[in-house]
């Protein structure tokens, strides 16, 4: 891991260096669109509005997509729907094929805020994104693995 709370709190500068060496080393092995938001100069700018960080989930949704002659070819996809942190408009996240994923629990007061995040990828090529989640002074995390993700940005009218 590299830019999670355990790196960015015991060297920002120095986590944020070895992430953006790591991204641009695996750059030809990282699904398109996550390595267009891993090596953004917006994505994890806090002051940009598109950046997931300090946003609040509004809805995450699990789909389980059938094909064949049965319905028996399942691929699981997830929308990540959040309320971006100016309040301004919703940034949603979709994985089109997810491998696997993993959600820490929330405070019972809801998830929190979104706090950091980053890109991956494991040993089979696929990209995993972990997510953590800060709420009354407890923290849990999420972990998605998939084929890509899709970011978009929806301001309000």
């Amino acid at each position: 891991m590299f830019i999670l709370a355990d790196q960015r709190d015991a060297d920002l500068e120095g986590a944020f260096a070895r992430y953006t060496k790591y991204v641009e080393e695996n750059r030809l092995h990282f699904p398109p669109s996550a390595y267009s938001l891993a090596s953004s100069d917006w994505y994890f700018e806090f002051a940009d509005h598109r950046a997931p960080h300090d946003s609040w989930l509004e809805s995450l949704t699990v789909s389980e997509n059938s094909s064949g002659e049965r319905n028996e070819i399942r691929t699981v996809s997830i929308t990540i729907k959040l309320l971006g942190a100016y309040h301004d408009g919703h940034i949603e996240l979709h994985y089109p094929t997810v491998f696997e994923y993993r959600f820490g629990n929330s405070s019972g007061q809801g998830h929190g805020d979104w706090r950091y995040d980053e890109f991956r990828l494991n040993a089979q090529g696929q990209l995993i994104h972990e997510i953590e989640w800060a709420s009354l002074g407890t923290s849990h995390a999420w972990l998605i693995v998939a084929t890509d993700v899709l970011h978009k940005w929806l301001p309000f009218e």
